[in-house]
């Protein structure tokens, strides 16, 4: 909220799910416009909802003083992360607010799909994101100010994250509503657990654990404001 221009200036919040960042932008005077891929469940008068997808938004040339885009860009694959990126940058007027997880290793607590056998990053996170990506995801716009909230040494290695693919993530991030990637099927943690993925699965453990006193902690998410040049 820090970094969203004081109101009254009308903003679109993109991703805005059960609409807790929508309510705090209208609270705060801002004429607030809701959209997410399914129509946004938020009951209040003072926020517009819209539905569509933020690789194409149906709204005009810089529509709104603010864009608000929090938890999304992570989610999109490439090619649709450069036209979400576009289109957030063509609709906003004068600020953009970025908010996404920084330097994720999206390698740890991978899943495996009980449908397909693919492999899933953590929370379907296809993304990993660091001030160079961002900055060459928005160009033309000028870095106006950025925070980092939260702090984790989580991370793994190339042997770990083989160990565990091999043993079939056992340990992924299964309580997650996002599907399989690659199938759309539903993730659920393996119901039977061979000797063999026991094994490896203690290995990559044990593998991680050896790097953890080499291993400085990050932030976990990075927030950037971006404005368009005078």
């Amino acid at each position: 909220m820090a970094l969203v221009p004081a109101g009254p200036g009308s903003v679109l919040d993109v991703g805005a799910r059960d609409g807790y960042l929508s309510r705090r932008l209208a609270d705060r005077g801002h004429a607030v416009s809701a959209l997410d891929l399914t129509m946004p469940d938020i009951a209040d008068d003072r926020i517009a909802l819209f539905q569509g997808n933020a690789t194409r938004l149906e709204f005009p040339d810089a529509a709104f003083d603010t864009v608000l885009c929090a938890e999304v860009l992570e989610h999109i694959a490439m090619p649709g992360l450069e036209s979400a990126c576009a289109e957030l940058t063509r609709v906003a007027r004068r600020c953009l607010v970025i908010g996404v997880p920084y330097r994720q290793d999206i390698r740890l607590w991978r899943t495996t799909c009980p449908v397909c056998g693919g492999g899933n990053p953590p929370w379907g996170h296809v993304n990993s994101f660091d001030e160079g990506r961002l900055r060459s995801l928005f160009p033309g716009l000028v870095w106006d100010r950025h925070n980092f909230v939260g702090e984790t040494a989580e991370c793994t290695n190339a042997l770990a994250a083989w160990l565990m693919d091999r043993a079939g993530n056992p340990w992924g991030t299964y309580q997650q509503d996002e599907p399989c990637i690659h199938c759309g099927g539903e993730l659920q943690p393996p119901r039977v657990r061979p000797l063999a993925s026991k094994l490896l699965s203690r290995l990559a453990q044990w593998v991680r654990q050896a790097q953890a006193p080499l291993v400085s902690a990050k932030p976990l998410w990075i927030h950037v404001r971006f404005r368009k040049p005078d």
